[in-house]
């Protein structure tokens, strides 16, 4: 089956809106978000785990995957979906974020981005071409245009940045050969507005399946954030999908979604699971913390995952203290729910109409990890 998106329910003024994604793996019901399995596992879990769970799109990671195991042996073996042994729908990003984040040395020109390799120091080199032709290989659902990721404050940074973006989203979209995968332009720009609207309004012309917004919770502040998603949306088309990439906290994920967002993925929740940090209505929680050492309660006391269904804080805090492997799945597992609860509690409040009401209670609430410095 064809990729196809189907907008069920929304105001028409790039608010929050109500959608279904289809593509050859599975639909999507949206405002959704999407686990990352960057090597093609999430953290700590299997697959039967995340059904359970309620995941209904997975992230991988083309960077990780071309190096390790590299993408010719994940199609000799059938590709990502069949290699990992998950059939819901995939999503790929281009490894454009992780080249310019981790690679020990890069070198960018008007052709695409030469790197070494962060594991041994490999040299190897990314064109747009390239990234198509891995991305074909893993066989993901939908997949991502190399970009240049970017200083999101430096000006004359993201002003060459953006003329290469567009060259590469433009030879990613003539690379394209296999009309089974929805192929998505990514808007960048920084914080600037007027490159913002360059981005879009370029990336729209070229007529792509969906659009995601990038460079962003990548150390601006919330307010600008928030300014660049208000100016992104207004320009992207109502009947094709807005992926926000790599931003997953609860807060940002309540305004991107108040801004006409509808695709989320983000490391956060399996990050701070590993490092004893959780989820709740009232913000993050860190069971390192000494006074929940006799604390009998679950993280949460309304959350349906099995780590709040069958154990307490302090049985939490005995496994991160003693370092057993337990910890980071029973805590991955509560934080991949929390998520996916708020994604469907959003998708309900947006079908009846009261999703202003559910925004400005949730977010009375939740407090935001810079606002609670004592649970980091």
């Amino acid at each position: 089956m064809a990729f196809k998106f189907t907008l069920l329910d929304s105001p028409g003024d790039g608010t929050a809106r109500l959608g279904r994604i289809v593509t050859p793996h599975g639909p999507i019901d949206t405002p959704a978000f999407a686990p990352v399995g960057t090597q093609g596992t999430v953290k700590a879990l299997d697959p039967r785990d995340l059904h359970e769970l309620g995941v209904q799109i997975l992230l991988g990671n083309t960077y990780h995957l071309y190096l390790r195991p590299g993408a010719d042996l994940v199609a000799r073996m059938g590709g990502l979906h069949q290699f990992m042994a998950w059939d819901g729908p995939i999503l790929t990003d281009s490894g454009g974020f992780q080249v310019f984040s981790l690679a020990a040395q890069r070198q960018v020109d008007s052709e695409g981005v030469t790197f070494r390799s962060h594991i041994d120091g490999s040299l190897h080199r990314f064109t747009p071409e390239m990234v198509i032709q891995v991305q074909e290989q893993i066989g993901a659902d939908v997949v991502m245009c190399l970009d240049e990721c970017t200083e999101p404050l430096d000006r004359a940074y993201n002003e060459a940045a953006l003329k290469r973006t567009h060259s590469w989203a433009a030879r990613c979209k003539a690379a394209q050969t296999r009309s089974d995968q929805a192929l998505f332009g990514i808007v960048q720009g920084g914080v600037f507005a007027d490159l913002r609207q360059e981005s879009a309004r370029f990336l729209v012309a070229q007529d792509f399946p969906g659009y995601a917004v990038g460079g962003l919770s990548v150390g601006e502040s919330k307010q600008a954030m928030h300014e660049v998603l208000d100016i992104t949306t207004s320009l992207l088309p109502r009947h094709k999908p807005r992926y926000l990439m790599g931003v997953g906290a609860p807060d940002d994920l309540v305004e991107g979604v108040a801004r006409g967002i509808d695709l989320f993925d983000c490391v956060l929740p399996t990050r701070l699971a590993r490092n004893a940090a959780l989820f709740t209505r009232q913000g993050r929680v860190n069971l390192r913390n000494a006074r929940f050492a006799a604390d009998p309660s679950p993280i949460e006391a309304d959350c349906d995952c099995y780590c709040c269904s069958h154990f307490s804080r302090a049985y939490l805090r005995h496994l991160f203290r003693a370092e057993e492997l337990l910890a980071y799945r029973l805590a991955t597992i509560h934080n991949l729910r929390f998520l996916l609860r708020l994604m469907g509690e959003i998708r309900a409040a947006i079908s009846g109409g009261c999703f202003a009401e559910f925004r400005a209670r949730f977010l009375a609430s939740y407090r935001s990890a810079g606002e609670q410095p004592e649970l980091r």
